[in-house]
């Protein structure tokens, strides 16, 4: 049972009703409610989530999983206190109040009894913060505890891959450093095979080692780094959180901010951090202050458009790369021929979070969406159920077409699969699949 159809609440309805869950769908807005029932499989509720009724009327009693994204914090924290009383398995609500995350006695979800509070705002600081680390990525998710990297690259003209299929590119390699899982070649996604080549203005994905990062980097002639100044614009919990993390790692950081009050506050807050009380749509302000020479600028305002103005102004300019929050999320494959870098809409971080969380049990582990693709990712653990899989090398195995397997970790060991690897009972597989094979892959594994 989800709560709320709003970006998040559609997100998650859609992507759980893919999978062939039951999913109910309570709102108080009709209109969106039918529009939403004639595009997803779900069941509509008309209502309040926060009414003992209207969640009888959906059946709470009968509810595995119960989902609480309104946009108010109230509303999601009083529905999920009133389907307790019913034995839901799960409870997840959607908090954007910060004073549930900043105290320092027991943790907010613990003493609300409630298994997941997310905040999309900190969910999104920590999401620039991990692209970050990474100048020349425009998309990185870890797996298996931190040891896998799924990383996004964008292959420019004069690339020395532009043109070489990928059994060409594998055989540069001393070793096996990494696998290509997905090409993204204008609105395509292509789940690649051997004879595939690369094109200039190809996105990549590629899962790597983390410690292998810099040899799968060099056979790219990517240069990734972290940032020595970084301009933040907007000062609200994303600036704030993102500056305050950067401070922590001795990067050179200017906040701007419109709101001399909100101004006066930060600078107290933060240590080291340039906190300027101007227009982050002033050209001359931005330039006095070296946005040209900028190579990380984060506009993370609450106006779509100051972001994505302040961002082609900052390009324009000179700056190496942006980092745009958009709150509508149905423009973000736009930005990219705007030639904005990363586009990140917080309500989708939010749910990718959610879906991440709700699967960290049974066989999948967790899940991923890749930026921008009708692609995801997904870990799966190999139990009894599926042994005949195991002691057969994966060129021989009926693998789904539209997947392809992008790491093994075995014992905290992580392996990168060539077609000779041979699966193992109690291996957890990082495997790579377009949308629309959800359903077979998970087939294969069930």
């Amino acid at each position: 049972m989800i709560v709320g159809a709003g970006e998040v609440g559609r997100h998650l309805c859609e992507k759980l009703s893919i999978e062939g869950q039951e999913v109910v769908l309570v709102d108080e807005d009709e209109a969106k409610l039918r529009r939403l029932e004639r595009d997803l499989n779900i069941l509509p509720v008309h209502g309040s989530g926060a009414s003992m009724r209207v969640l009888e009327e959906a059946g709470i009693d009968r509810t595995d999983l119960f989902i609480a994204v309104t946009d108010s914090d109230e509303v999601n924290l009083i529905a999920c206190i009133l389907s307790k009383q019913y034995n839901v398995q799960s409870r997840i609500a959607r908090v954007r109040n910060d004073d549930f995350y900043s105290h320092s006695g027991p943790g907010p979800e613990e003493a609300l009894d409630i298994d997941l509070l997310i905040s999309p705002d900190l969910a999104m600081a920590e999401e620039i913060l991990r692209l970050s680390a990474l100048s020349d990525a425009f998309d990185v998710a870890e797996f298996a505890d931190g040891q896998v990297e799924l990383l996004g690259y964008e292959v420019y003209k004069g690339n020395p891959t532009v043109g070489k299929s990928l059994q060409q590119i594998q055989a540069i390699q001393s070793q096996n450093y990494f696998v290509i899982a997905a090409i993204i070649r204008g609105q395509h996604t292509i789940i690649p095979r051997g004879n595939d080549v690369i094109e200039a203005g190809d996105k990549i994905y590629l899962v790597a080692r983390k410690k292998d990062i810099m040899d799968v980097e060099a056979v790219f002639n990517f240069t990734s780094h972290m940032p020595k100044d970084v301009f933040i614009i907007g000062g609200g919990i994303i600036g704030y959180t993102v500056a305050k993390a950067l401070e922590k790692k001795k990067i050179n950081v200017r906040l701007i901010e419109q709101n001399p009050v909100v101004c006066d506050r930060l600078t107290a807050q933060l240590d080291n951090t340039v906190v300027l009380n101007f227009d982050g749509l002033e050209a001359h302000d931005l330039l006095e202050e070296g946005i040209d020479q900028a190579e990380l600028v984060i506009a993370v305002t609450n106006s779509d458009t100051t972001n994505i103005l302040s961002s082609l102004l900052a390009k324009h300019h000179g700056a190496k790369k942006c980092i745009t929050k958009i709150t509508k999320p149905d423009f973000i494959p736009m930005l990219g021929k705007l030639g904005i870098d990363v586009g990140l809409s917080p309500r989708l971080v939010a749910a990718d979070m959610i879906l991440r969380f709700v699967r960290g049990g049974g066989k999948i582990l967790s899940v991923a969406t890749l930026l921008g693709a009708d692609a995801e990712v997904v870990e799966i653990l190999i139990t009894e159920d599926r042994e005949d899989v195991t002691g057969i090398a994966l060129m021989s195995m009926n693998f789904p077409r539209e997947a392809v397997l992008g790491a093994i970790v075995r014992k905290r060991k992580v392996i990168i699969p060539s077609g000779q690897t041979k699966l193992k009972l109690g291996d957890t597989l990082v495997i790579f699949f377009a949308k629309n094979a959800m359903a077979e892959v998970e087939a294969f594994f069930s």
